[in-house]
């Protein structure tokens, strides 16, 4: 049985993540991976005097913390049940409560056990990109895993909500390739994006011009986003005009996306220019974390999309095998 206040601290865990996000691009723009040697402490203390590049560096720490701390949370809060049938095993007592009416669904404590995983392995990889002086790839596997928590926590919200839970109806799909499929298409090809971005990123320091190869992928990757995501979009706009639980969250990765690739541009002519710079200058440094940021939100409208599409659209025959039967 959801509650509210499940879903609202699920809210809270995908704002913090959000800006866990936000604190991690800020480190790599500032290029402060390595204003200290250690992990998990900083120049040996828990708080150190955040100076220069600290405040960023060991400032992602300690958000970082406030996201694992709440995601330990919310895991143990599903399995409050399951620890109190333990602990009365371990103590020989009978339960009291004969029936546990509010305990979540297996699947959903299942999927909080994903969550706590993802950001343990999150946690280490950060730790091992320090202790191994930010090599390409973990630290490219670092943001990666970054972006698939978020993912997972973007999922816990949506089927924890109000909307997910309730009786609503079951719509026909309509001739053409099954929306569902196609959503999940637009949102895998928006994470290989992520991938093919966070790789780029980590690839040169600030004072190093970019990959042109890589450029060239993460580019030919955004218009593959494009015409992906734009097009499932779209799909929905004509096929489902008056769903707005599906409509929603089209017109917002349609929004997002003309913005991404906005700040894209943005970004690649800033970037251009750093190697040039005596620092990390904030025009770079911002539009760049705004750019990881905006990519983190298409990545969660795809995925709001694609679930939507699974809970009101059939599973059966799809509306493109009817259409050739």
């Amino acid at each position: 049985m959801m509650t509210r206040g499940l879903h609202r601290f699920t809210l809270a865990l995908v704002v913090a993540t959000f800006l866990l996000l936000i604190a991690g691009a800020s480190v790599t723009s500032h290029d402060a991976g390595l204003a200290t040697s250690d992990w998990p402490r900083s120049n040996g203390q828990w708080f150190p005097k955040m100076v220069g590049n600290l405040f960023w560096e060991h400032g992602h720490r300690m958000v970082a913390t406030t996201v694992g701390f709440l995601t330990l949370v919310f895991a143990v809060y599903l399995h409050r049940w399951t620890l109190w049938r333990a602990l009365n095993k371990l103590t020989g007592r009978k339960s009291v409560i004969a029936v546990y009416r509010n305990e979540p669904p297996l699947w959903l404590r299942r999927l909080g056990l994903v969550a706590l995983a993802a950001v343990v392995a999150q946690g280490l990889l950060g730790g091992l990109t320090v202790k191994l002086m930010l090599p390409l790839a973990v630290s490219a596997a670092h943001a990666t895993m970054a972006q698939l928590f978020f993912c997972t926590v973007v999922t816990l919200a949506v089927l924890t909500s109000a909307g997910w839970n309730e009786d609503g109806h079951i719509i026909d799909e309509k001739n053409g390739w099954p929306l569902r499929y196609v959503a999940v298409a637009a949102a895998a090809t928006v994470f290989l994006q992520l991938i093919l971005g966070a790789t780029l990123r980590h690839s040169a320091t600030w004072d190093q011009y970019l990959p042109t190869e890589l450029v060239v992928a993460h580019v030919t990757g955004a218009f593959a986003v494009l015409i992906v995501l734009g097009g499932t979009a779209l799909t929905v706009l004509r096929r489902y005009p008056n769903e707005e639980y599906l409509t929603r969250p089209a017109v917002i990765a349609l929004g997002l996306l003309f913005g991404q690739l906005l700040l894209g541009l943005a970004a690649y002519l800033t970037r251009l220019a750093s190697p040039l710079d005596p620092q990390p200058l904030n025009p770079m440094i911002w539009v760049t974390v705004a750019h990881v940021a905006c990519g983190a939100l298409v990545f969660a409208a795809a995925i709001v999309l694609a679930l939507r599409s699974f809970r009101l659209l059939p599973a059966t025959a799809s509306g493109f095998e009817l259409a050739h039967a």
